[in-house]
């Protein structure tokens, strides 16, 4: 049976994330309603990573098997028919039997967007934070780099550390590649690269670096929050609608 491999574009703003949930409108649960319609198959699309409710893709991949007859090709359009305008499949390949979304990722890239100007366009409000109030740019440029390398990331994890988001078994270690803060026009853009995210791991350290930014914590309190490996000392979620999953490396 072919082994499907896709790659997703959606704006999460509709969605209660990407994992399917009871009762709940999600993006795998959205997607694998539009397969069945395809293949008359009943099958769970599984995703590189479990994005939140209200958090955008760039290009999620997915992969799933199927016994349809449909040539991997034509997927992109007869999906495309059946999505919401806020679900775009981008490519459909034929992958080896044993490429898994998830499991064979080497590495993951999130961005996450800041809107610095005064007013936010109304058809940009879904899509950023709107934080129009004054931030120490280059100390938080100064600061992003020190969270790069292998860390126990616990201070910057959900408090509900139990639920895995980069498969089994669940740990806090994480290695970041690289970490760096930058202006475009009016938007600050914080791109993180790492071998995999904790739940909230990247939005908890936009939150922690607008602090820096703010001149409530310094530059050298990031590694002793990432010491501390508790939740408390570092910053606040930042909203999810800033964030984007912008690729994954296998």
């Amino acid at each position: 049976m072919p082994n499907l491999k896709l790659i997703l574009a959606y704006d999460g703003s509709d969605f209660a994330g990407w994992q399917v949930q009871p009762d709940a409108v999600t993006v795998q649960g959205t997607l694998a309603s539009a397969i069945g319609r395809v293949t008359g198959e009943k099958v769970l699309p599984q995703g590189s990573g479990r994005t939140d409710a209200g958090v955008h893709a760039l290009a999620q991949v997915v992969t799933f098997v199927t016994e349809s007859s449909v040539p991997a090709a034509n997927f992109v359009k007869a999906l495309n028919d059946i999505l919401p305008p806020t679900v775009r499949v981008l490519e459909v390949e034929e992958a080896a039997a044993d490429f898994h979304a998830r499991k064979s990722a080497r590495g993951k890239t999130y961005r996450y967007r800041i809107y610095r100007a005064a007013i936010c366009p109304p058809f940009l409000s879904r899509f950023v934070w709107h934080y129009p109030f004054p931030l120490d740019e280059l100390v938080m440029a100064r600061a992003a780099p020190l969270v790069e390398g292998e860390h126990d990331f616990t201070s910057f994890a959900a408090v509900d550390p139990a639920r895995g988001r980069e498969g089994e078994p669940v740990s806090n270690l994480r290695r970041i590649f690289s970490s760096r803060w930058e202006r475009a026009g009016d938007e600050l853009i914080y791109t993180v690269k790492g071998s995999g995210f904790l739940h909230h791991m990247v939005r908890n350290l936009v939150g922690t670096f607008i602090l820096v930014g703010k001149g409530t914590l310094a530059v050298e309190d990031v590694p002793r929050i990432l010491q501390a490996r508790n939740r408390s000392t570092a910053g606040a979620t930042a909203p999810a609608c800033g964030l984007y999953l912008v690729g994954v490396d296998y």
